[in-house]
C-alpha cells in the first residue's frame, strides 16, 4: 500500500498561482497611485475597559497619504485631546487609557479617510465599544423543593455583558456538574432536570458566568435542592401512625413528556447567512424522554447538521437561504410524545458577488467598476468617489454612473480617483475601495531574473512572469534565449503572465524567457525549470506474522532523484515510533526485537524530499508460538543473486537463483523488466521459463534502460518479486517501426487530419524521436509533400480541394536515421453538404397505408463526402374527409447506401401527403428535392365512435351514434344487426338495417316487450365495412303479464300438478334401477350406447360444424353468434373448444329443447359466446356480420 504526494503538483502550485493572481493587481509602489486601505480593525470592536484603546488605519499611495478622522459621523480632532495620538506615517489611533482615561467615554462610530493628490479611500465604520462584566444583583433564593420523578429548572439569569458570558454550572469545589440526557445546561444558561433523583439533593448549585474580555468570573449565590423520595415520605408517615395503622409504599408515577423549552406548539427563529444555527428542545418525562429532529419537506443537511447537549440541541454550520423551513422536535417516552415546530428564516446580510477591483487605464482607454452584491433583503447599492456621495462629487466628463457600474470612457490622468461601493440591508453592509489609475508606463516585469523552479516529473510546472504596464502589456513566452514562441496544447498560457506545462517531463528542463511588450516598450526575463526523476519505494514492507518474544524487520529501500536528498521517517499507527531501544531504524529498514504484543500494529515509512512525499505501509501481527509445528505450504522465496552476462547488443543473458520452495516444488519462473529511461517503475512482462531452469537469453530492444527482476510460481501462489538485476542500458538505433494505425479524414471541407497511434517509449530506439508525415493527391501526378513533427500524434494539411483522395505514409525517425519505408494509405480530404437534390422522384400508391417511393441517384460527384444514403421526409398536408389541417408532423426514413426507393408504411387512407428526397453525406444532408404530392386512396372506417341505447319502452328503444374517428374515407351507409337474446342467453334471429350516412339517431319499434336484445352496429364506405361496436339493452315488461304470471304460480292446482310430475319421476326411476339390477336394457341405455360421450371421442381439428369464424379485427371476437339448427356430424366428434358439452345439450337428451320454428335453443357453455347465423342457412354458411368483418 504506496501512497504518493506532490507539493509541487498540488497545494504549492495552486497557493502560487494564486499568489500571482493578486500580485498581478498591485502597481509597483514607486509608481503614482491612489491611496489603498491595507489594514483597519473590525466593523464591531469590542475593547478592554483597562488597556489602551488601538484603532488601526494602514493605507498605501504614491505620494504617501495623510490620515483623517471622523467620530459619529463629524470630524475628530485629535490634537484637541491629549489622550489620542497617531502613529507617524500611519493613520492607526492610540488612545490612552492607562494613564486616567476612560474607555466609555471615547465610544462611537469612528472612520478613516487616507487622502493624497490622486485621491481618498475610507475605511468601514468601525464601532467603539467598551466591554462589560457586571455583578450579579443580590437576591434570595429559596430552596427548592421536589417530588421524585418531577422536572425542576434552576434558573441562571446572568448579568447582561458585553459581549455575552459564558455561562457554566459548578459546585463548591469548583468541580463542573454531571450532566446528562435527564440533567443538562439549556442555551440560556438554566440548568434543567427532566426528572429529579434523589442523587440530585445539594446545597451547591452554583452558575458561573465568565467574561472572556475581562478575564473575569462572576458567581451566582448557591442554589438548594432537595428531593423527596417515596421512602422518605412513607418513613415519616410511619412514625406519625400506630401499628394498626394501614399504609403502603406507592411508586413513582410515569409521566408522558412535555416541552420545557421552547413552550407552546410552534415558534419563529430568524437566523443570518453564515451563521451557525441553534434550535433547541428540551423536554420533562419519566422515563427521560429522547429527543429526534426532522426538518418538514426535507433531509437535514449532510455534513453540516450536528447535535450537542444529548440531541436536544440541533446545531446547523454555514447556514444558507435553502436552510429555511420548519424544524420539528419530538420528544418521545414509552407514555408518549409531544413535538414542537421552530419556523427557521435564513436572512442575509450582504455579501460579494462582483466586489469592484482596481482598475489602471492607460489615456484614451476604456474601463468599467463593476459592484454586485445580494443579500435578503436585496441590498441596496450606491457609489461614492473620494469619500463624498457621487450625487453631489466633482463632475467628471469620462465618468457615467449605471446602476452597480461605473463606465469609463476616454479617460484621462485627471479621472484617477478612489471611489467606494456601499451595498446596505437591515443585516449590515459592504464597502468597497477601489481606485481608478491612468497611467502611461511601458512594461515591467516583477519576476525576479534567472529564478529557479524545480518540480518533479509528470506533474504541472508553473513558471512566473508577473508584470505590469499601462496599456497592459502582451506576454509571450519562448524556450531559450533564441527559441520559437512557445505554442499548443502542451502549454496554458494565464492573464497573469503565468506559464503552466501541464505535464513536465525531463526533457522540459531548461531556460524559459518571457517577453512583455505594450505600444511604450518591451522588456524580458529568464527563469530556469529543473525536472527531477520522482521518489520511489521500490522495495516496499510486506505484512508480517510473528511470533511473540521473536524478531522482524520491514524493508523500505528508495529510488531518487540523485540532486534529492530524501528522509525516511517511520510511524506506528500513524504516530510517532515508540521510544523504545527494541526499534532500531536502519537506513532502508526497521527492526523491532523481542516483540510483544502491544507491537501489533501498522507500521509506515515515509519519504520525503523537498519535492515530493511517498509513503508505504504494512501491517504487523503478534501470535502467540504454536504448540507443535506443522508442515506449511506457502508461495516461494523470491529468486536471488540475478546477474548479467553476455551482453549484446540485441540481447543479454540472465541467472538466478531460486528461493525455498516453501514445501511446495516451483513450477516456472516470470522474468520482468524495467524501462529506468522511458517508464521507471513500471514491470512489465518479457517471458517465462520452467521451474527447473535457472538461466535465459533474453532479447532486447534498442536504446532501453533495462533492469529484470524474477517471480517464482509454484501451486500455492506466486512469490514476491526478486530484488532488480543491475542495469543494462542498450545502444541506440534506427527505429525497428513506424506508427499505427495511419488515418486520414478531413475536420473541415479544405482540410486533411493526419493521425496515428504514437510510438512507446521503448519503440523509439533512441533519442530524438520524430515523425515524417508525406500526403500527395491520389491519381494525380504530385510529387509528396513531406514535414518533420515532435513526438505528436496528428498533422493537419489545409487547403485542400473538397473531398479528395489522397495516399499517406508516417515514417518514424530518430536521431540515428529513419525507421523502414512505411506502407501508403488512401485518406480523403474534408467533406462538405452534398450539392444537388435528388431527380425525377416518383410515388406510387401502393394501397391506402403504404406507398412506394422511386428517385434518380445523385452523380457521386455532387455528393462531396462518403455516400452514407438518402433522406425521405414525408408528412400529411390534409384530410380529405374532414377538409381541415393540423400540426404538421415530419416523418423521415432514412435509406441507406446508393438505393433507389423505399416504402412509406404507416400513411393514414384518404389524406393528401407531401414529400421529397435528400442524399445525405458524412457532412450532413444536401438540398431537397422538390416537393412531390401525393393522395392515399378510400379505406375502411373505424368503428363508430360511440353508441347509446336510451328511451326504452315496450315494444321499442332509441339509438343515437357517433360518426367513426378515422372516416378513411366517404362514408356510405351504417350497417345495424340486432337479435334477440333469451333468459338462457341464447341468440334469436338477426335482423339487419342500412342506415344512411347522414343520420346519426334511429327509432327501433315492434319489438318484443321485456325482451333483451344484442346490437351489432358499423360504418361503411365504398371500399367495405369497418369494425363493429355492440351494445344490448332491454324493453320494458308489460306489468299485466308479470302479475299473471305471479298468480299462476300461486295458484293450488299448478302445484299440485308439479308434485303429481314428480311423483311420476321418482317411480321412473325405481322402475329403472331394478332393471339395471336385472341386467336388462333400458331406453336410456340404449341412448347412451348409440350416442357415446363426446368427451372420449377423438377430436377432429380439421372438422368445422362448430367452428367459429374469425375477423382480423380484435374486437368482434367476443360477439359470434351461435349458428342454428347445426347438428352434431355422424361420425359424433366436435371440435376441441367445443368438447365442454354433451351431445345431450344439443338436442337428443332428455332435456333438449326447440323454439317454435324447430331451432334448437339449448343453453351453450363455450368459452367464447358465438355471433348468430341468419334463418335455417346451411352449417356451411359463414353469418354475414362473419363475412363482413373477415372482409376488412
Amino acid at each position: 500500500m504506496m501512497k504518493k504526494r506532490s507539493i509541487s503538483a498540488s497545494k504549492a502550485s495552486l497557493v502560487l498561482f494564486l499568489c500571482q493572481v493578486i500580485s498581478a493587481l498591485d502597481v509597483p509602489l514607486d509608481l503614482s497611485q491612489p491611496p489603498t486601505i491595507t489594514q483597519q480593525s473590525p466593523k464591531d470592536y469590542i475593547v478592554d475597559p483597562r488597556e489602551n484603546i488601538v484603532i488601526q488605519c494602514e493605507a498605501k499611495g504614491k505620494p504617501p497619504p495623510s490620515f483623517s478622522w471622523t467620530r459619529n459621523g463629524t470630524h475628530f480632532d485629535i490634537d484637541k485631546d491629549a489622550q489620542v495620538t497617531m502613529k507617524p506615517n500611519s493613520g492607526t489611533l492610540v488612545i490612552n487609557i492607562m494613564n486616567g482615561g476612560k474607555a466609555e467615554v471615547y465610544e462611537g462610530v469612528y472612520q478613516c479617510t487616507a487622502r493624497n493628490e490622486r485621491g481618498a479611500a475610507i475605511s468601514n465604520n468601525i464601532v467603539i465599544r467598551s466591554s462589560r462584566s457586571p455583578l450579579w444583583t443580590k437576591e434570595k433564593l429559596e430552596p427548592n423543593h421536589v417530588q421524585e420523578g418531577d422536572s425542576l429548572v434552576l434558573h441562571c439569569r446572568p448579568p447582561v455583558g458585553l459581549p455575552p458570558p459564558i455561562i457554566f454550572w459548578m459546585d463548591n469545589a469548583f468541580q463542573r456538574l454531571p450532566q446528562s440526557e435527564r440533567v443538562s445546561q439549556g442555551l440560556n444558561g438554566d440548568l434543567y432536570f427532566s426528572n429529579v433523583q434523589p442523587e440530585d439533593t445539594r446545597e451547591d448549585y452554583i452558575c458561573y458566568a465568565r467574561f472572556n474580555h475581562t478575564q473575569t468570573i462572576q458567581q451566582k449565590q448557591p442554589i438548594s435542592v432537595k428531593v423527596f423520595s417515596m421512602d422518605s415520605l412513607n418513613d415519616t408517615i410511619a412514625a406519625n401512625l400506630s401499628d394498626t395503622d394501614i399504609y403502603g409504599a406507592k411508586p413513582v408515577t410515569e409521566k408522558q413528556p412535555i416541552l420545557l423549552t421552547p413552550t407552546g406548539s410552534t415558534s419563529t427563529k430568524v437566523e443570518l447567512r453564515g451563521n451557525v444555527l441553534l434550535l433547541e428542545c428540551i423536554a420533562a418525562g419519566l422515563p427521560t424522554p429522547v429527543i429526534r429532529w426532522i426538518k418538514e419537506g426535507g433531509e437535514l443537511p449532510a455534513n453540516r447538521t450536528f447535535f450537542e447537549n444529548f440531541k436536544k440541541t440541533l446545531k446547523i454550520i454555514d447556514v444558507s437561504e435553502a436552510d429555511s423551513g420548519n424544524y420539528k422536535c419530538v420528544a418521545r417516552n414509552i407514555l408518549g410524545s409531544v413535538h414542537h415546530v421552530i419556523s427557521v428564516t435564513v436572512k442575509a446580510a450582504p455579501y460579494w458577488i462582483t466586489a469592484p477591483r482596481n482598475l489602471v487605464l492607460s489615456p484614451g482607454e476604456d474601463g468599467t467598476l463593476i459592484c454586485r452584491a445580494n443579500g435578503n433583503p436585496k441590498p441596496n447599492i450606491s457609489w461614492l468617489a473620494n469619500g463624498v456621495p457621487i450625487a453631489i462629487a466633482p463632475e467628471d466628463p469620462s465618468r457615467k454612473v449605471d446602476g452597480d457600474t461605473i463606465i469609463f470612457s476616454h479617460v484621462q490622468e485627471r479621472s484617477s480617483a478612489v471611489y467606494q461601493c456601499n451595498a446596505s440591508n437591515e443585516y449590515g453592509y459592504l464597502l468597497a475601495n477601489a481606485f481608478v489609475n491612468v497611467l502611461a508606463e511601458p512594461p515591467r516585469i516583477l519576476t525576479p531574473a534567472n529564478k529557479l523552479y524545480q518540480v518533479i516529473a509528470d506533474s504541472p510546472a508553473l513558471l512566473d512572469c508577473a508584470y505590469f504596464g499601462s496599456p497592459k502589456p502582451e506576454v509571450e513566452w519562448f524556450k531559450g534565449v533564441k527559441g520559437s514562441i512557445l505554442r499548443g496544447n502542451e502549454y496554458i498560457f494565464h492573464d497573469n503572465g503565468t506559464l503552466e506545462i501541464p505535464v513536465a517531463q525531463k526533457d522540459s528542463t531548461g531556460t524559459y524567457t518571457c517577453v512583455a511588450r505594450n505600444e511604450l516598450g518591451k522588456i524580458q526575463n529568464e527563469v530556469q525549470l529543473e525536472v527531477k526523476d520522482p521518489t520511489m519505494i521500490i522495495k516496499q514492507p510486506e505484512y508480517k506474522v510473528i511470533q511473540r518474544y521473536g524478531q522482524v524487520s520491514f524493508e523500505c529501500i528508495i529510488k531518487h532523484d540523485s540532486t534529492l536528498l530524501p528522509t525516511v521517517m517511520w510511524l506506528k499507527d500513524n504516530d510517532e515510533l515508540p521510544d523504545d531501544e527494541r526499534f532500531l531504524v536502519g537506513k532502508d529498514n526497521l527492526t523491532i526485537m523481542n516483540v510483544t504484543d502491544k507491537d501489533d500494529g501498522t507500521y509506515t515509512c515515509i519519504v520525503n524530499t523537498t519535492l515530493d512525499s511517498v509513503s508505504a505501509s504494512a501491517v504487523l501481527t503478534v501470535v502467540a508460538a504454536p504448540p507443535t509445528p506443522a508442515i506449511i505450504y506457502a508461495r516461494p522465496n523470491p529468486p536471488f543473486d540475478l546477474e548479467l552476462t553476455g551482453q549484446l547488443e540485441r540481447s543479454v543473458e540472465l541467472s538466478w537463483i531460486p528461493g525455498d520452495e516453501n514445501n511446495s516444488p516451483i513450477t516456472n519462473f516470470v522474468i520482468e523488466y524495467e524501462d529506468g529511461l522511458h517508464e521507471p517503475g513500471v514491470w512489465h512482462y518479457q517471458t517465462e521459463v520452467p521451474g527447473t531452469q535457472t538461466t535465459v537469453q533474453l532479447k532486447l530492444s534498442p536504446y532501453v534502460n533495462y533492469s529484470f527482476r524474477v517471480i517464482a510460481v509454484n501451486e500455492i501462489g506466486r512469490s514476491q518479486p526478486s530484488e532488480p538485476s543491475e542495469q543494462y542500458l542498450t545502444k541506440s538505433a534506427n527505429p525497428d517501426e513506424n506508427p499505427s494505425n495511419v488515418q486520414g479524414i478531413g475536420s473541415e471541407p479544405d482540410n486533411l487530419v493526419i493521425t496515428w497511434e504514437s510510438l512507446k517509449g521503448f519503440q523509439s530506439n533512441g533519442p530524438g524521436l520524430q515523425y515524417k508525415v508525406s500526403w500527395r493527391q491520389k491519381d494525380v501526378d504530385d510529387e509528396w509533400t513531406s514535414v518533420i513533427v515532435a513526438n505528436v500524434s496528428k498533422y493537419i494539411v489545409s487547403g485542400t480541394p473538397t473531398f479528395v483522395p489522397y495516399e499517406i505514409k508516417v515514417q518514424a525517425l530518430n536521431d540515428l536515421g529513419y525507421a523502414p519505408e512505411p506502407s501508403e494509405v488512401i485518406g480523403h480530404s474534408g467533406e462538405d453538404l452534398p450539392m444537388v437534390a435528388p431527380g425525377n422522384v416518383q410515388v406510387h400508391v401502393i394501397n391506402s397505408t403504404l406507398a412506394k417511393v422511386h428517385w434518380d441517384p445523385v452523380p457521386l460527384k455532387t455528393v462531396r463526402g462518403h455516400l452514407q444514403g438518402y433522406k425521405v421526409y414525408y408528412w400529411k398536408v390534409q384530410n380529405l374527409s374532414r377538409r381541415s389541417r393540423r400540426h404538421v408532423e415530419k416523418k423521415i426514413l432514412t435509406f441507406r447506401g446508393n438505393k433507389t426507393f423505399g416504402m412509406l408504411p404507416g400513411l393514414e387512407p384518404y389524406s393528401s401527403y407531401k414529400l421529397n428526397v435528400r442524399v445525405v453525406n458524412g457532412k450532413g444532408e444536401g438540398p431537397a428535392s422538390p416537393d412531390k404530392v401525393f393522395k392515399t386512396p378510400e379505406g375502411v372506417p373505424s368503428s363508430p365512435s360511440f353508441l347509446k341505447i336510451t328511451n326504452p319502452t315496450l315494444d321499442s328503444l332509441t339509438l343515437e351514434w357517433g360518426s367513426p374517428t378515422h372516416p378513411n374515407g366517404v362514408l356510405t351507409s351504417y350497417i345495424l344487426k340486432f337479435q334477440p337474446i333469451n333468459n338462457t342467453h341464447e341468440l334469436g334471429p338477426l335482423v339487419e338495417i342500412r342506415i344512411p350516412a347522414n343520420e346519426s339517431s334511429l327509432i327501433l319499434k315492434n319489438l318484443n316487450y321485456s325482451t333483451r336484445y344484442k346490437f351489432y352496429f358499423n360504418a361503411q364506405t365504398s371500399v367495405g365495412s369497418g369494425s363493429q361496436i355492440t351494445e344490448e339493452a332491454v324493453t320494458i315488461m308489460d306489468e299485466a303479464m308479470a302479475s299473471r304470471q305471479v298468480d299462476i304460480a300461486t295458484q293450488g292446482w299448478f302445484i299440485g300438478l308439479m308434485c303429481a310430475v314428480a311423483l311420476l319421476i321418482l317411480i321412473l326411476l325405481i322402475v329403472c334401477f331394478i332393471r339395471r339390477n336385472k341386467g336388462g336394457k333400458y331406453p336410456v341405455k340404449e341412448k347412451e350406447d348409440a350416442h357415446a360421450d363426446p368427451e372420449i371421442q377423438p377430436m377432429k381439428e380439421d372438422d368445422g360444424t362448430f367452428g367459429e369464424y374469425r375477423s382480423l379485427e380484435s374486437d368482434a371476437e367476443d360477439h359470434k353468434p351461435l349458428k342454428k339448427g347445426s347438428r352434431t356430424p355422424s361420425d359424433r366428434t366436435v371440435k376441441k373448444e367445443d368438447s365442454d358439452d354433451s351431445l345431450v345439450d344439443y338436442g337428443e337428451g332428455v332435456n333438449g329443447q326447440f323454439n317454435e320454428d324447430g331451432s334448437f335453443i339449448g343453453q351453450y357453455s363455450g368459452k367464447k359466446e358465438k355471433e348468430p347465423a341468419e334463418g335455417n342457412e346451411s352449417s356451411e354458411a359463414p353469418s354475414p356480420v362473419n363475412a363482413m368483418n373477415s372482409f376488412v
